[in-house]
């Protein structure tokens, strides 16, 4: 490539700075046609940044890779750990003052699969969002200045731990640089009170914030969704469980518990919904949940055990919680933890359409999105009466409401469930003319979820002929329940009374469209004694 300095040693006098400008200046990424000073993009101003940060036609693959904006207060281990998990760092060279650096890997192939992963994923180092490019130089002659000679001694110190990990897990090619901060780069994460679905975008979301995810595998055990994540580095490891043990995904659900896994590394096999490794696009989509590769399982059988990597994938307990978008999940995640990018709220209003005009009401559209979540406003449209809107709590209810309602029939009807274009729904004005169409349920004491950690978070599922009833009076008797039921919406199949606790039952109706008007129409009917009937839909069946 013309004009590129071939061979710069790196000295007291040109050094870093030149090889630095020479870099850039020769480098794909440049704002203009002229080759800028290395001071008007090297000082971190955003206002001077590279022309398509994430573009690779044009360049020639090295050895050796461009990293920049990197936070002030940045270790050379951590700079390190970045090309760890693709191969061998074999030079290092560290510009604190421009927060810039150079690796050099010990080979271009693991340097395409560097540069080829950061293009897709952005890598953080201390919570700070890094740039990654290849560099024009084919490898990297340092100094012994004061400077490198610490970078030099870090990176001996890594090629040390590689070492020791490559022993301990029996194999050639190490993962990640474990130990580099204390602590292994894989954490173990139970997910507690599991309302909405946790899928492996949500938590690659979620945890990238704090460093490179490199591999996510997950399962059940004792019916509780857990997780394996590996960082590339202990020290993203640390700085996420940190920040995120015990926080919530979602307002009063899906806890986040988080511990070091003894594990140093993972072994994916397959690329699908249950396991990825971000390292490896090529890996093929399996038919069944990988298992830990059997060397690690020898190596550390007693967690592997405890963890049960060997029961098949999530099944039940996720299957009825799915979402027709796992993006607006991860988003929805993202937003509540804070990921940079994503929008603080989300739309939660949803439009409803092709509903009976002659029989729906908003107290009827009230009570059967409030399963899913608390509805705030309904207004069914003056004008176009066969359309409503309906205002959830917030986004995630309004997700969920639209996966399990959209479809199912109502008033003799399919509904169709879609996420409107309005944020909020306005309240006429007044003096306006509005038949009662528009309602606020803001303060309603209906609402199933006001309570945060509310036991109904954990029981929400589709529609289906079975109901679950409670808050029954000791003087009911399935006959009458079985009466009221019948007279009111259409034939009831079997009921039953729990055996432990005579408070709840199960009945089953006819057709899942008449369980569905059965709950609209009974949900809080007034069974006297003060006990007002509870109804939702079961996933059980008689």
């Amino acid at each position: 490539m013309d004009g590129i300095v071939q061979d710069i040693t790196v000295g007291t006098k040109r050094g870093s700075d030149e090889l630095l400008s020479a870099c850039a200046a020769n480098g794909p990424f440049i704002m203009s046609n002229s080759a800028p000073s290395a001071g008007e993009y090297t000082n971190g101003n955003d206002s001077k940044k590279f022309k398509g940060e994430n573009r690779t036609s044009g360049i020639l693959p090295s050895r050796v890779i461009h990293i920049r904006k990197l936070p002030n207060d940045v270790t050379e281990a951590e700079v390190i750990s970045l090309g760890l998990p693709f191969g061998k760092v074999t030079n290092l060279l560290m510009l604190k003052g421009k927060n810039q650096a150079f690796i050099e890997m010990n080979s271009e192939e693991a340097a395409n699969t560097m540069v080829s992963y950061y293009s897709t994923v952005t890598p953080y180092l201390r919570s700070h969002p890094i740039y990654i490019q290849y560099s024009n130089h084919k490898e990297l002659k340092t100094d012994n200045s004061p400077n490198q000679a610490r970078a030099q001694a870090a990176l001996q110190a890594v090629n040390a731990v590689q070492t020791a990990n490559m022993a301990i897990a029996g194999t050639g090619a190490p993962d990640s640089a474990a130990g580099l901060a204390g602590q292994s780069p894989v954490l173990r994460i139970i997910v507690e009170n599991l309302f909405y679905p946790v899928t492996l975008d949500v938590l690659h979301q979620i945890f990238s914030k704090f460093g490179t995810v490199m591999k996510i595998i997950t399962f059940t055990k004792n019916n509780q969704f857990q997780a394996l994540l590996q960082y590339a580095d202990g020290s993203s490891a640390q700085h996420a469980k940190l920040a995120l043990d015990g926080q919530n995904i979602y307002n009063a659900c899906c806890t986040l518990r988080i511990d070091f896994s003894k594990l140093t590394s993972l072994n994916v096999k397959y690329n699908n919904d249950k396991s990825r490794d971000y390292t490896r696009p090529d890996l093929p989509s399996g038919d069944n949940q990988p298992t830990l590769d059997q060397t690690m399982a020898a190596a550390f059988g007693k967690e592997a055990s405890l963890l049960g990597l060997s029961v098949p994938g999530v099944h039940g307990a996720l299957a009825p919680l799915s979402m027709p978008s796992a993006a607006a999940a991860a988003a929805a995640a993202a937003s509540r933890i804070g990921i940079p990018g994503f929008a603080s709220a989300a739309n939660a209003v949803l439009l409803i359409s092709n509903l009976n005009p002659e029989r729906v009401t908003p107290q009827c559209l009230f009570i059967l999105f409030g399963v899913y979540g608390d509805v705030q406003r309904v207004k069914i449209l003056f004008n176009k009466k066969e359309n409503a809107l309906v205002q959830m709590f917030d986004c995630t209810q309004a997700q969920l409401a639209m996966s399990h309602l959209n479809g199912q029939r109502l008033h003799g009807k399919a509904m169709r469930v879609t996420m409107s274009k309005h944020q909020t729904v306005q309240l006429p004005r007044e003096g306006q003319e509005d038949q009662g169409l528009t309602k606020d349920y803001s303060s309603s004491p209906l609402h199933r979820f006001k309570k945060p950690g509310s036991k109904n978070f954990q029981n929400i599922f589709p529609p289906s002929a079975t109901l679950h009833l409670s808050n029954i009076p000791p003087s009911i008797t399935e006959e009458d329940l079985k009466l009221l039921f019948s007279s009111t919406t259409g034939m009831v199949k079997a009921f039953k009374f729990f055996q432990k606790d005579r408070k709840m039952a199960l009945i089953q109706m006819s057709s899942v469209e008449e369980a569905i008007q059965a709950l609209i129409d009974l949900h809080n009917h007034d069974l006297g004694e003060n006990h007002h009937l509870r109804v939702s839909f079961s996933k059980s069946t008689i």
